[in-house]
């Protein structure tokens, strides 16, 4: 069986994971220093889930008898104000999720890889529907009365 569109999509997934899970690393670093201990552990956790991914695909590609490339991230300049951030990383989820459902289609044939982009695809979906339920309790309790609660 070839599976070179397995190991191509695998090695994206592991290079763009790779970068938002430092991202928000760094931004729950952030996040705390201001004061907003429970958002910044939030996302603290979330890089420690994000790698949690990039070792099942990096397990996947070896058990394949590839060698995943190591990508350096981008430049990236943190947000100092969270709801700002959350609108960003909204986006960035959004458009991550649509870019999974595009590729499941092209995994059919890799039943393994399909099963755990599946997953992955529904916990990003998770993430995305956690960034707008936080957009709109915003909305709802105002700015500072939802800063107030991720102290």
């Amino acid at each position: 069986m070839d599976f070179s569109t397995t190991l191509q999509i695998s090695q994206m997934i592991i290079n763009e994971l790779t970068g938002s899970a430092f991202v928000h690393k760094m931004q729950g670093q952030l996040f705390k220093s201001q004061g907003f201990e429970k958002l910044g552990q939030k996302y603290i956790d979330h890089y420690t889930e994000e790698m949690e991914w990039v070792e099942k695909y990096t397990d996947r590609m070896l058990d394949l008898g590839c060698v995943p490339a190591v990508k350096v991230c981008n430049e990236t300049t943190l947000i100092e104000d969270p709801k700002a951030y959350i609108e960003a990383d909204c986006k960035l989820q959004k458009e991550g999720v649509e870019m999974l459902y595009k590729i499941m289609p092209s995994l059919a044939a890799d039943p393994t890889t399909y099963d755990i982009t599946k997953a992955y695809l529904l916990d990003e979906e998770e993430d995305l529907y956690w960034d707008g339920e936080q957009l709109d309790l915003i909305e709802k309790i105002g700015y500072q009365n939802w800063l107030v609660k991720q102290m």
